[in-house]
């Protein structure tokens, strides 16, 4: 008999499945308009806001290493930590130490840039080079 993990699990995966399925169908059926500000939160979004909220991104700095030709300084600069700390997270033994989910979640946006750079709207990346 499954364990109450795995049916969540399991029941997770078919909730996602479901939002996916709906979001796909919203998206046949919304024409373009216009927006007011703030925009108002839909179905659409609440569906977006569930599946974000309920999935944290993550890519371990030995997989962004080994995937991206980069030196242990541009992990640094990513995840805004110091070199000495990218170093400890690809050390083997009692050197190693645990990368923040924070770090976690920096190198997986980074992956998901390097990916899809081209695939970005212009007005995002025109965002990555503004200052707040």
């Amino acid at each position: 008999m499954p364990t109450n993990r795995s049916n969540d699990h399991l029941n997770h995966l078919i909730n996602c499945q479901r939002a996916l399925d709906r979001l796909a169908q919203i998206s046949r059926s919304q024409s373009t308009q216009e927006h007011s500000i703030p925009r108002p939160i839909t179905e659409r979004e609440e569906i977006l806001i569930y599946l974000y909220s309920n999935f944290r991104l993550s890519m371990n700095p030995q997989e962004f290493y080994w995937k991206w030709q980069v030196k242990q300084e541009d992990i640094a600069n990513i995840c805004c930590r110091s070199t000495y700390a990218v170093n400890s997270w690809l050390a083997q033994g009692a050197r190693y130490k645990t990368p923040s989910s924070d770090s976690l979640h920096h190198l997986a946006l980074m992956d998901f840039l390097l990916e899809n750079f081209e695939a970005i709207p212009k007005e995002l990346l025109n965002q990555l080079c503004s200052f707040a």
